[in-house]
C-alpha cells in the first residue's frame, strides 16, 4: 500500500463498486478535510459551505447520497452527518491528497535535532520522540535490523511441572536460552521428537525467515501433522520472538492518542497500550514495510491486526549505505493529518539515515 497516484481535474475514479464524478471527489475531499479537523461528523449543509459550490440542499443530499451507497462515507447511528470509511480514506489518500513537503527551514531545524555523535539506539530514541513531538501522534521506529542470523539447533528440555526450557543456538554461536508454560507436561522423549523435527525443518534458515514460516504454518490447519508436531511449532515460535529481540522497536507518545475521542474510552486505550507493550504484532507490520519502496498507509482494518482497527500507521523504511535497515512511521487515529504527517515520516527517514551514515 503507498499513497498511490495522483489525479487530475475531470478524472472519474473507479472504486470496487463504481466510479466516483469529480463533484462527488471534490465533495469527499471536503468531508475528509473537514472531519480530520473537528472529528464530528459533517452534515450537508457545511459541506456545501466547504466546498463553495453553488448548489441547492438537494443536490448536495445526492451526492452525499452516491457516496455513501459507495462505502466512501457513513452515518453514524448518533448523528445526521456523514464520516469517512476506511474506503473514503483510501481513495483520499491515493488520489485526492496533494502533500506538501516541509520547507527548508523546517527541514534544518528538524537536522539539528539528530547528533551524528550518539550511538544507533539513542537515535532511534530521538527519530520516535520526534516525530512523537512534531505530529502529536505515537511515534515508532524499528532498530536497526542485524546482519543475517540463521538457525542452528535448538534444545527443549523438561523443566518442573509444565515448564520447558528451550535451547536456541544461531549459526554465529549465540545461545539463546527460554523458559516456556505450556499447556501440559512433556516427556523428554516428546520434547526431543518435537527438537529433532524442528532442528530437520529449519536448520540453517534465517531466523526471521524461520519465525514468519511459523506464524504462517500455525495459521494453517494442517490435517498430516499430528498434535506434536503443532505443539513444536507453537513452542519453537516463544522461542523465535525470544531470538528475535535484537529487532525491536521503540515508540513515543503514546499518551498522544488519549487526545482523540474516538480513541479515549478505557477499554480502547488499555488494548492500544497493550499492543504498544507487548509490540510483537506492530513489529510484524513493520516487518511488511521493510521491501517497501517509499511510505506506506495502513488504514483501519488494512494492517490485519484488529487492535489497530480504528487507527491508521504511516511508515517508510530508512537505511544505512543504501541498504534498508529499519522502518520507521507513526500511529494515530484514521482521521490523522495525512498531508502533514506523511512528509514529516518520509524526512525523519531521511535525516535518520544521513545520521546512521556518519
Amino acid at each position: 500500500m503507498g499513497t498511490g497516484k495522483r489525479t487530475s481535474a475531470g478524472d472519474r475514479l473507479q472504486t470496487s463498486e463504481g466510479q466516483v464524478s469529480e463533484r462527488a471527489q471534490h465533495f469527499l475531499k471536503a468531508l475528509v478535510e473537514r472531519y480530520i479537523r473537528e472529528g464530528q461528523p459533517v452534515g450537508s449543509r457545511t459541506l456545501a459551505k466547504d466546498t463553495g459550490l453553488d448548489l441547492s440542499p438537494a443536490t448536495v443530499r445526492n451526492v452525499m447520497a452516491d457516496l455513501e451507497d459507495l462505502g466512501l462515507i457513513a452515518s453514524p447511528h448518533t448523528s445526521a452527518g456523514r464520516v469517512p470509511t476506511v474506503a473514503g480514506y483510501r481513495l483520499f489518500v491515493d488520489a485526492l491528497l496533494t502533500v506538501r513537503p516541509p520547507s527548508e527551514n523546517d527541514i534544518a531545524a528538524l537536522r539539528t535535532q539528530f547528533n551524528a555523535r550518539l550511538d544507533p539506539k539513542a537515535l532511534i530514541e530521538t527519530a520516535s520522540n520526534l516525530l512523537s513531538g512534531i505530529t502529536h501522534l505515537a511515534g515508532v521506529v524499528m532498530l536497526p535490523r542485524h546482519e543475517r542470523h540463521a538457525f542452528r539447533q535448538i534444545e527443549l528440555l523438561p523443566l518442573s511441572d509444565s515448564r520447558v526450557l528451550a535451547i536456541l543456538i544461531t549459526s554465529e554461536g549465540e545461545v539463546h536460552n527460554r523458559i516456556l508454560n505450556t499447556d501440559r507436561r512433556f516427556t523428554p522423549s516428546q520434547l526431543e521428537q518435537a527438537a529433532n523435527y524442528l532442528n530437520l525443518m529449519f536448520t540453517g534458515q534465517d531466523i526471521k525467515d524461520v519465525r514468519k514460516r511459523l506464524l504462517e504454518d500455525l495459521r494453517r490447519t494442517h490435517a498430516h501433522m499430528d498434535q506434536m508436531m503443532m505443539r513444536a511449532l507453537a513452542l519453537a515460535q516463544d522461542v523465535m520472538a525470544s531470538a528475535e529481540g535484537r529487532d525491536d522497536c521503540y515508540i513515543a507518545g503514546q499518551t498522544n492518542l488519549m487526545e482523540f475521542g474516538e480513541l479515549a474510552s478505557m477499554d480502547r486505550l488499555k488494548s492500544l497500550f497493550d499492543a504498544f507493550t507487548q509490540k510483537h504484532e506492530i513489529l510484524h507490520i513493520l516487518d511488511r514495510c521493510i521491501a517497501a519502496d517509499g511510505v506506506q498507509i495502513f488504514i483501519g482494518e488494512e494492517s490485519g491486526y484488529s487492535l489497530l482497527d480504528d487507527c491508521s500507521l504511516v511508515t517508510t523504511p530508512y537505511r544505512v549505505e543504501e541498504r534498508v535497515v529499519g522502518v520507521l512511521g507513526v500511529i494515530g487515529p484514521t482521521r490523522m493529518d495525512y498531508q502533514r504527517v506523511i512528509p514529516i515520516v518520509d524526512v525523519t527517514a531521511r535525516l535518520l539515515s544521513a545520521a546512521l551514515r556518519q
